[in-house]
Order: structure tokens, then C-alpha cells, then sequence
């Protein structure tokens, strides 16, 4: 009685996992994921005067059937600060990462990257901002003054 009762369990305990197994294998299937798109992902500000604060907005959309979330905006260097949507974006909304460029002191070429970490697929994008700094004029020396005697 005692060896029926427990291959009776043991017949059960395989039949729940099985019917576990092949629930599990509906809701993979039918899983969501959020997915980001941007309307463009590099810009270019072309000349800037040194000393200016250039900044640029990238516009992004949740294509995807679960909510975005931006784990992360970490731009290459500390001349460039970013701005973002915090929180969740629901699917067909809009969110934003701002990039504010500080071109006092770095007359030249520069080619900077935004990285963008999120919940949805893939995981990582990078946004790229670019131009060239003019140098500032320099201060003209103050004019000499002679005393009359």
C-alpha cells in the first residue's frame, strides 16, 4: 500500500512538471520586450565659437510591447553632459536624451559618444556628436598709460 501511494506521488510530481514545462514554454513565446528607436543617432554642430554650450536633443520611441526603461547615459568625457527621460516610457511613447556639449578651452576637432544602456533589445546604443571649435580671440592687452610729469 505504502510503494502505491508513493509511486502515485511520484506519477504526480511528473505530470505537475511536465504541465510546468509546457507553461512556461506559452509564456516564452508570448513574451514581451520593450525596443528603442531613435530618429537619428549622430549629429553634427558644425563650427562653434569657443566657449559656447552646444547642445542637441535625440528624440526616441518605445517600438516594442513592454515599457523602456534608460538603465544608464554615460557620456566619453566630462565636457559633454547628458540629460534623459527617467523612468518608464510605455509602448508607442516618446522619450529623449539631451547632450550639452562645453566647448570653452577645446578649440578643434571633436568627435564625442553617448552611451545609452536600456531594458529593451540589444541592450546598448551609442550616440555620436561631432564639430569643430573655433579658437576664441584672445583679450587684447589693456592699453599703456604713461604718467605726464
Amino acid at each position: 500500500m505504502k510503494r502505491t501511494i508513493l509511486t502515485l506521488f511520484i506519477a504526480i510530481g511528473f505530470a505537475a512538471a511536465g504541465t510546468a514545462q509546457e507553461k512556461a514554454k506559452v509564456s516564452l513565446s508570448d513574451n514581451e520586450s520593450s525596443k528603442i528607436k531613435f530618429e537619428k543617432t549622430e549629429h553634427d554642430f558644425g563650427t562653434l565659437k569657443e566657449g559656447t554650450q552646444a547642445t542637441v536633443t535625440f528624440k526616441f520611441k518605445n517600438e516594442g510591447t513592454a515599457p523602456l526603461e534608460l538603465n544608464s547615459v554615460q557620456a566619453s568625457c566630462g565636457c559633454t553632459t547628458p540629460k534623459w527621460t527617467k523612468g518608464q516610457i510605455a509602448p508607442g511613447e516618446w522619450g529623449e536624451v539631451t547632450a550639452i556639449y562645453n566647448s570653452k578651452g577645446r578649440p578643434g576637432n571633436f568627435t564625442k559618444t553617448i552611451t545609452v544602456k536600456h531594458n529593451g533589445e540589444g541592450a546598448t546604443e551609442y550616440l555620436t556628436i561631432r564639430g569643430f571649435v573655433e579658437t576664441a580671440p584672445s583679450d587684447p592687452a589693456p592699453p599703456v598709460q604713461t604718467n605726464p610729469q
